[in-house]
């Protein structure tokens, strides 16, 4: 698309016969129409479509990734037996807000007013009035379209004045929720981007608010606090208000609840569906569910890992049982890379050591490494910020047990989805995305040309075949050396040969002056270019 191209009595027994006999009428019925949808749906040649994002999910935490993995994740392995599996798959940036909204509009977010951070659980939203989505882009092809998880793209809130609630400032903390109305309806979310439906939370389970909302209306009112807990790496959500009931603990297993329900109750129908599930896990706060504890080997952390499996193994299942597995195209991935990753001790350019933060002890202790041998850890411009999970099955046209070396980015879910249904993007939505449909059959000629990547400070990086261009030193999020200012040899820029030095080890730039020129000159097209 884009141009860059139990026993009983016998009189009981009597009842419960004639009971079950005025039942067959019914069933056989609702059988009927739901093969007669079924195969409605199926000569349409519009698949359903199941987009599952986890939430600072690493490329190493499942086991068919990295053999290493401490975590158990029998699902995601099947899922991946089943279909095809990237090896090369990156999000555009390397934190959640800008990848999701690049995910459903096919554009970087980056082009917006976001230039850099994430948005809090109050701030407006950043998907503007007539942007196309994959949901209203669906939508117009007949899709049911839902949506349920963390949200975190905005939310238009009013305080209890009246007045709608701004972005906050930058520097400023997340804000806890006093003095807004939630009374009111919310708008400016999914319902108002092409989603008939949803449920789930407004951002992550680190700010407020702690509440769920369904469709435009917040469930229950917040009448309580959710209070902060120093000193701890697991749970560091900010104080704010909160409903009665709401357990941070209880949000993944109330999601796969939802979702399961929503397959269920499509499965007589005779549209196609498409449902989005951005997860709230395995991001802060690490809350497993008592049922989860200790089935990994990785702490808490590796046990919610494992529950994100589980809840994904629940919405597989349900198609199975909904009869739908065959034509739902099922993408699974991450919005960025992961957090609990630990780096070798690394010296600056003036001979200190970055001192081992308790994230990373914590990591040393399990030996487990979420991002695997990539550098970094989310928010960096490193490998490890932005390398991610993908996953896609189809089993009515993609091969079984694939694994592909090509170069793909969440950004091209939009394109691929919108080739395969014959649906047609409005305005600039769709202008970064490249379809990977020729990939999903077997056809592995390269169909992007490039990559770009952005930390959680907006540093830019550029990767052209095994050449990765970086706009400036450290990692410009939370790895230290983080800003140029950590280095005094003068050299502008970072560039790694990623096929000998993938792990982003020996900087080329002053070896290779003709391509740092080559593909600053590229990205600086890419970015300045308009949609045609």
């Amino acid at each position: 698309m884009s141009e860059l191209s139990f026993p009983i009595t016998c009189s009981a027994a009597m009842l419960l016969a004639v009971a079950r006999l005025a039942l067959v009428p019914a069933i056989c019925t609702a059988q009927v129409q739901a093969t007669q949808a079924k195969a409605t749906q199926a000569q349409t040649g519009r698949p359903h479509v199941v987009v599952l994002l986890a939430d600072d999910m690493g490329w190493g935490d499942p086991q068919c990734y990295q053999g290493d993995s401490k975590i158990p994740t029998p699902n995601l392995d099947r899922l991946a037996a089943a279909g095809i599996r990237f090896r090369d798959a990156h999000t555009p940036s390397s934190v959640c807000t800008p990848t999701r909204y690049t995910l459903l509009t096919g554009r970087y977010c980056w082009r917006t007013s976001l230039k850099k951070g994430v948005l809090d659980g109050f701030a407006p939203p950043l998907i503007q009035s007539g942007e196309d989505t994959l949901a209203s882009m669906l939508k117009r092809r007949g899709y049911r379209t839902a949506c349920i998880g963390k949200w975190h793209l905005g939310m238009q809130w009013h305080d209890k004045d009246g007045n709608p609630v701004e972005r906050r400032g930058v520097g400023v903390r997340f804000r806890p929720g006093d003095g807004i109305d939630f009374r009111r309806d919310v708008t400016g979310g999914p319902m108002d981007v092409g989603f008939d439906s949803f449920f789930g939370i407004s951002a992550s389970l680190d700010m407020a608010p702690y509440v769920y909302i369904r469709d435009r209306r917040v469930e229950t009112l917040p009448t309580e606090r959710h209070q902060e807990l120093d000193g701890t790496i697991f749970l560091n959500g900010v104080s704010g208000v909160k409903s009665p009931g709401f357990d941070i603990h209880g949000v993944l297993p109330r999601l796969g609840d939802e979702a399961v329900n929503v397959i269920q109750s499509h499965a007589s129908r005779d549209q196609p569906l498409f449902l989005y599930m951005p997860l709230n896990s395995p991001h802060l706060p690490i809350a497993p569910s008592n049922s989860a504890k200790g089935k990994s080997h990785a702490g808490d952390y590796g046990d919610f890992v494992w529950q994100t499996d589980q809840v994904v193994g629940r919405v597989l299942d349900a198609l199975d049982t909904a009869g739908m597995t065959d034509n739902t195209l099922v993408v699974f991935t991450s919005d960025n890379g992961g957090l609990w990753h630990w780096w070798d001790f690394r010296a600056d350019d003036d001979g200190g050591k970055a001192p081992i933060t308790p994230r990373g002890q914590y990591v040393k202790d399990f030996s487990h490494q979420s991002n695997a041998h990539w550098r970094g850890t989310k928010a960096d411009i490193y490998e490890g910020g932005h390398r991610v999970p993908f996953i896609v099955r189809w089993p009515a046209r993609v091969k079984a047990g694939q694994v592909s070396d090509e170069l793909v980015e969440l950004t091209d879910i939009f394109a691929t989805v919108s080739e395969i249904t014959n649906s047609d993007p409005r305005g600039e939505s769709g202008m970064d995305s490249f379809s990977f449909l020729p990939v999903l059959e077997g056809n592995q000629k390269p169909t992007r040309p490039f990559a770009v990547h952005h930390s959680v400070s907006g540093i830019f990086a550029l990767r052209q075949g095994n050449w990765k261009l970086i706009e400036g030193r450290g990692s410009g999020g939370f790895t230290r050396p983080k800003h140029a200012r950590n280095f005094s040899d003068n050299v502008p820029g970072q560039l790694y040969d990623l096929d000998a030095d993938p792990g982003e080890q020996k900087n080329q730039w002053l070896n290779e002056s003709e391509t740092v020129r080559s593909m600053k000159v590229t990205l600086e097209r890419i970015r300045t270019r308009r949609n045609g």
